[in-house]
């Protein structure tokens, strides 16, 4: 009887209903309804941030019981494990807000970051600029424990970056212009494969390493709103961006149990074109991302 209860125990352990966040569905355009690019693979106990652009905490504060929300893997004091595909300030501009707002909240442990090449200077500069507030703080009347503000960087390359007992994390390049070290990720559960694109073209790459998907996250751009920009800016995004056109051929490629279209860029156009693009190639489920929408 023993015996089946531990293994009962361990076989729940073991599984997880893994969700994906939107936390911010935006680009540089400061949408005030699509803060900056972030998400958060929920698996288990834990909640690991993909991409931390502008208002990530706030999202993640909204989306956790202690401000109405349902997700307590987003309790701000327990984020702790961040991933971030570029360099980007719409994908990194929430940095400060990570490192310090948690540890305010309590978190007495190391922010973990794993990115690109500039992430520990980043990182570092961030720290610096915040010392006086760090030392106030600390030595203060304020409670504040010596560890919560700090962090652990591990500037990666392409293959697995991370693992724990719930999620594997692999990181490939992507094509986003002249910018080379910008990648996309794939997360591996016990239940779920989720890759996010990052900012990117046409990658032969990423349609490497993305078979058998439940969730394929994906930037895009506007074909009909495209037509409206001049040459200079169509020259730059489509060297750095994926028109809904493209994405319904690539998802038609890849076929993911869930195509999630995120990081848009409208240019005037509406959700409703953006999604018939795609259904003119792919014919799976289309989600058209929004802040706060939950993937299960």
């Amino acid at each position: 009887m023993l015996k089946f209860f531990l293994i009962l125990v361990l076989s729940v352990h073991s599984y997880a209903d893994t969700k994906l966040v939107i936390l911010g569905s935006g680009t540089p355009n400061p949408d005030p309804e699509r803060y900056g690019s972030a998400y958060a693979v929920i698996a288990n106990d834990q909640a690991y941030i993909v991409d931390f652009g502008p208002g990530v905490i706030r999202r993640a504060a909204e989306m956790s019981p202690a401000w109405g929300g349902y997700i307590p893997q987003l309790q701000v004091s327990k984020l702790q494990y961040a991933f971030l595909t570029h360099i980007h300030s719409d994908h990194s501009g929430g940095l400060a807000d990570l490192i310090l707002t948690p540890w305010v909240m309590g978190r007495n442990t190391e922010l973990k970051l794993f990115g690109p090449k500039g992430l520990k200077k980043m990182s570092k500069g961030i720290q610096n600029a915040y010392e006086l507030d760090i030392l106030y703080r600390l030595n203060g009347t304020q409670p504040a424990n010596p560890v919560g503000y700090k962090t652990i960087v591990k500037e990666i390359d392409e293959g697995v970056i991370f693992k724990d007992d719930n999620v594997e994390v692999t990181a490939f390049y992507n094509d986003h212009g002249g910018l080379r070290n910008s990648f996309g990720f794939v997360f591996k559960t016990k239940d779920k494969k989720i890759l996010f694109s990052g900012d990117t073209s046409l990658s032969n790459n990423l349609i490497k390493h993305g078979n058998d998907l439940d969730i394929l996250v994906h930037e895009v751009y506007s074909s009909e709103g495209f037509k409206t920009k001049t040459d200079d800016w169509k020259i730059y995004h489509k060297e750095h961006h994926t028109s809904s056109i493209e994405l319904g051929l690539i998802a038609k490629d890849l076929k993911p149990k869930k195509l999630v279209a995120s990081h848009i860029l409208f240019w005037g156009a509406s959700e409703e074109s953006i999604y018939k693009d795609i259904r003119k190639n792919f014919e799976g489920e289309v989600i058209i991302a929004n802040d706060l929408l939950v993937v299960d």
